[in-house]
């Protein structure tokens, strides 16, 4: 066991079946007077009855698209400028959450988005009060101070305080109507958060047990919420598993898998939680050591090898991209030199170069 380490989270988090019904309570309890509503175009009309039902919700910004531009994030935080609000609220998935989360960060500054988005201007110390609501359950963006953010092609990770949200309203029955392919590569995002905490050089025991019952939990439920969207059962526990993922990748950071997915997405347009999960297999065998073993005797798997497999069956299961000839004409040197500069690379234990990782593509042909 580490003697030393450090662990914060302050995050509130309000988890449960019609917690979304007490939103209002939460903003009173936050001393809310102005919120923006940030969602995508699906949420919109609710998000119209919900302006008419809670009096804080001044505005809504619905054009969250599904890689998160800065321009939307630029937009929505324009409208928290024009209305004087004093929270943002995201409503959606990763995209929504992190356009909120980029949104309500910047308000407070006098510079162009695009400033902070380059580093050229650094984000103000203090945001507007920011409240999550996830609608799937993968991301666990709900609890970290990450926001993701493309412009144009160019697609970045920010980690900064100021992204942190104040509370956290995780209702399962919002993930109801989640598609059966949505519900896979967002369980898949969300294992590939839990497995990548804990590998992470940066991980530590709190979130190491995180980890292992989120892993748990999401090889019991997947694939019954992927047969059965209306399984309250597997929704409420795949729910609780993003939660717990989200945790244990927020202080550790992701490392391999997620380095390896950018270049994946910007360049072959594999959603994030399918493109984190086409190499999620390969990096369980790499990263294999004592550690990944006594998590997986936590997860009730014999070791490594049973979770590398169960891990490609959920994939084949919902028939995701598994092989690079599955993606078209691949350049393998390319995509190596990519994601073996990304720098969550570094967090990898294993050291990946590019030689490395042409070695783990050319096994994916």
């Amino acid at each position: 066991m580490a003697n030393d380490f450090i662990y914060a989270q302050p995050v509130k988090i309000f988890f449960g079946e019609g917690s979304f019904d007490r939103l209002d309570a939460v903003l009173d309890e936050l001393k809310v007077r102005r919120a923006v509503l940030v969602c995508g175009r699906h949420f919109a009309a609710e998000a119209s009855l919900l302006q008419k039902k809670i009096p804080q919700i001044c505005a809504v910004f619905s054009d969250v698209e599904p890689n998160p531009q800065l321009s939307g994030a630029a937009e929505a935080a324009a409208l928290a400028r024009k209305h004087e609000a004093d929270a943002v609220i995201g409503v959606g998935g990763g995209s929504a959450m992190d356009t909120a989360k980029f949104a309500a960060a910047i308000v407070p500054g006098d510079a162009p988005a695009e400033a902070y988005f380059r580093g050229e201007k650094p984000l103000p110390s203090q945001a507007l009060t920011i409240v999550c609501v996830p609608t799937t359950a993968g991301t666990g963006s709900e609890v970290t101070q990450v926001s993701v953010i493309s412009h144009g092609t160019e697609k970045r990770t920010m980690n900064h305080p100021s992204f942190m949200p104040k509370a956290a309203v995780v209702d399962p029955l919002l993930t109801l109507t989640v598609s059966p392919y949505t519900t896979m590569i967002t369980g898949l995002d969300a294992m590939a958060h839990a497995l990548e905490g804990c590998w992470s050089k940066n991980h530590q025991p709190i979130t190491d047990l995180l980890a292992a019952e989120a892993v748990r939990l999401i090889l019991e439920n997947l694939s019954a919420a992927y047969r059965d969207g209306s399984d309250r059962s597997a929704r409420a526990a795949l729910s609780y598993a993003s939660l717990l993922g989200g945790l244990s990748f927020a202080m550790p950071k992701t490392a391999g898998c997620h380095a390896c997915s950018y270049p994946l997405s910007e360049n072959w347009h594999l959603p994030h939680g399918e493109a984190c999960a086409f190499t999620l297999d390969s990096f369980v065998r790499i990263n294999a050591d004592k550690r990944l073993e006594e998590l997986c005797r936590r997860a009730g798997l014999s070791g490594t090898d049973e979770l590398a497999e169960r891990i490609r069956a959920f994939k084949q299961e919902a028939g995701l991209k598994t092989r690079l000839s599955d993606l078209g004409e691949v350049d393998i040197p390319a995509l190596a030199k990519a994601a073996a500069v990304h720098p969550l690379m570094k967090n990898n234990p294993v050291p990946m170069d590019e030689a490395a990782l042409r070695e783990m593509f050319e096994a994916l042909r």
